[in-house]
């Protein structure tokens, strides 16, 4: 068998944010940009990294969903961003106003830092 990861799904507000905040702050591509309907498009965006799992920007569209925007781990760390560069990496985050929460910190497994996504996900920077 070959399985592997290929997109999670990131419940957003608005897709243009979205795509904005995560390729003009963090420098993630635009993948895939499709309309799927009047309300509903496939939006794929990743890190710079050969073979990284891609984010589907999934627009809320209930109550239920709009509710999860910005918490959907209830408030644990959600996404993993490794970098080849911690100093750099960190530095942008400072450089593009984004709020880190913890850090930075010295850990068994590297340096790291937790930040807050526009929506106040929380996202470990580890390098």
């Amino acid at each position: 068998m070959n399985h592997r990861l290929m997109h999670i799904a990131l419940v957003v507000a608005d897709y243009d944010e979205a795509i904005a905040w995560y390729t003009e702050k963090l420098g993630f591509t635009l993948v895939e940009d499709t309309v799927l309907s009047d309300v509903k498009r496939w939006v794929l965006v990743q890190p710079s990294g050969e073979g990284s799992c891609q984010l589907l920007l999934a627009k809320a569209a209930t109550d239920e969903q709009k509710s999860r925007v910005g918490n959907q781990t209830g408030g644990r760390v959600f996404l993993f961003l490794h970098t080849d560069d911690f100093e750099r990496d960190h530095a942008n985050l400072i450089a593009q106003g984004i709020t880190i929460v913890r850090g930075p910190s010295e850990e068994e497994y590297g340096k790291v830092l937790v930040f807050a996504d526009l929506y106040g996900n929380l996202w470990d920077l580890i390098g």
